[in-house]
């Protein structure tokens, strides 16, 4: 399963053919060659003043000079990869001993947000919805003016504090990762690495249990789809909906309604689906290639992207549509996300997945974090 430790048969990487690897792209490449890590360790620490730190902790004979310059002297030193490694976490420690007094009170913070709702304004589109729907579709004055204030001031106010939401916690959660002793941090700003786990460079993804994978689930197995099977059940009962929603809102909003009525038809509709769901989880856990697969193929074409990511998967299970709440829940992020590096006695899972018509290879994992109250 992991061929990753299975070194590449190519010549070592020098400064120069790992700098163009590096704008390439293939940050999964470099990883599997000694020279190409030591290049993306000392890439994340090449910003001035890591440089330097760097170079005076181990009393490099490095002059001044441009940055390029003076990073490809490092690389070519006789510093060791343990050297690096050692500047890199105490970097990392002097920063997180920052963060550290007062993350207690900023999660005190994010506790307070009680609904996650991007108010139509969805991530990486802001601009274009406000151009689509008030700049280009707008012409009156007043009318404008009407629907800033009713409606997208309301909007925004909602984009923004999910937005602050989602900052805050995934800052969070990375240093929880970092905090590990099986993690190498990267420190500095570099494309497509959030840490090293076992000499493995990632991207750190967190999401949840994907609709879509549920969907898809259903449908091999033969099964009816849940927003078909909720619909089916609010029309015999005469049961109001809108039909406009998108499909995650939609079936929220449907599985709310069943859900509330005081009725053995409608507990049975919704134990059958969560008992369901709560498989498919299980199935995934099990065979988390199938999942992970899944999460690469079904990107979208603005967000497109081959590299290794460790997925951060997230499941309430007793409320699957409040899981975003678990972002803030550090204990329990702790205990699953230590727990699982600690288990694990391998660099993640090599697979290969299909996007527009063309072949990827990827290392990749995925961590579980589940909550379940009873």
């Amino acid at each position: 399963m992991n061929s990753h430790k299975q070194k590449a048969k190519r010549m070592p990487y020098t400064f120069r053919s790992a700098e163009q690897a590096f704008k390439q792209d293939k940050v999964r490449e470099l990883g599997m060659d000694s020279q190409g890590m030591r290049f993306l360790k000392l890439r994340s620490l090449s910003r001035k003043e890591h440089l330097n730190r760097l170079i005076q902790d181990h009393h490099l004979a490095i002059p001044d000079g441009k940055p390029s310059v003076r990073l490809k002297a490092v690389f070519e030193s006789a510093i060791t990869d343990a050297q690096i490694d050692n500047t890199i976490r105490a970097i990392h420690a002097s920063e997180r001993q920052q963060r550290a007094t007062t993350e207690p009170a900023l999660i005190t913070e994010l506790y307070k947000l009680q609904m996650f709702d991007w108010g139509g304004l969805h991530q990486n589109s802001l601009e274009k919805t406000i151009v689509d729907n008030y700049v280009k579709k707008i012409r009156s004055f007043d009318v404008l003016q009407t629907r800033v204030d009713d409606d997208l001031f309301h909007s925004m106010k909602s984009y923004v504090l999910c937005s602050w939401y989602n900052h805050w916690t995934s800052i969070i959660i990375e240093d929880i990762f970092r905090d590990h002793s099986s993690v190498l941090p990267a420190v500095g700003r570099i494309k497509k690495i959030d840490f090293f786990v076992q000499g493995v460079p990632y991207d750190l993804k967190v999401t949840y249990l994907p609709e879509g994978y549920i969907k898809d689930a259903r449908k091999t197995a033969g099964e009816k789809d849940e927003s078909a099977l909720l619909k089916q059940y609010c029309r015999q009962h005469n049961i109001h909906f809108d039909k406009t929603l998108p499909a995650a809102r939609l079936i929220e909003d449907l599985w709310s309604k069943v859900a509330d009525i005081p009725d053995e038809a409608a507990r049975a509709v919704i134990q059958d689906l969560k008992t369901r769901r709560l498989a498919i989880l299980e199935e995934a856990k099990q065979n988390p290639v199938s999942l992970i697969t899944w999460l690469y193929e079904m990107q979208g074409v603005r967000r497109f992207d081959a590299s290794n990511r460790l997925f951060l998967v997230l499941v309430d299970c007793d409320n699957f549509f409040e899981s975003w709440k678990l972002k803030r829940a550090k204990p329990l992020l702790v205990d699953k996300i230590h727990g699982h590096l600690g288990a694990a006695q391998r660099g993640g899972h090599d697979l290969a997945f299909q996007w527009e018509g063309t072949t990827y290879q990827v290392t990749s994992d995925v961590v579980f974090v589940t909550h379940q109250r009873q």
